[in-house]
């Protein structure tokens, strides 16, 4: 079996989230200011960075706030299980995929399907909303 997830570049990943994350430049998670200093890198993954606002002055780093935040497994990890979740691969596909225990796919797979929801913007209705007949059984 080939592991792809070893093909994907960890600098790149982090990269890739502090752009989508913050396409304006770095600010804080706690109260947005944008006075923010790097502080330092992550001592496990030497491509997360850390920072300190100067407004709050609180620490965080390139996950802080996110859904891959205060997990043991590498960003890459979760990217790749992203990826092939958009394929439409199976917990046991993915877990096979990438060499990892099925039972903890399964959880990486549920905390990003709740993250993909939570992060959609509430929808409001307004003007003239018409609905079709609604059935619902007891």
């Amino acid at each position: 079996m080939f592991n792809i997830h070893v093909l994907i570049d960890d600098a790149k990943c982090f990269q890739t989230v502090r752009d989508m994350r913050w396409p304006d430049g770095v600010c804080c998670p706690q109260c947005n200011s944008k006075t923010v200093i790097c502080f330092g890198k992550d001592d496990t993954q030497k491509e997360r960075q850390r920072y300190q606002c100067h407004a709050c002055s609180k620490r965080f780093d390139d996950l802080t706030g996110t859904v891959f935040a205060g997990h043991h497994q590498p960003l890459r990890t979760w990217i790749m299980c992203l990826y092939l979740m958009g394929l439409n691969l199976s917990s046991l596909q993915i877990a096979n995929e990438l060499d990892l225990n099925r039972n903890d796919v399964k959880n990486m797979v549920d905390q990003l399907r709740k993250g993909i929801v939570d992060a959609q913007p509430v929808v409001q209705l307004e003007g003239e909303v018409e609905l079709d007949e609604v059935y619902i059984v007891e």
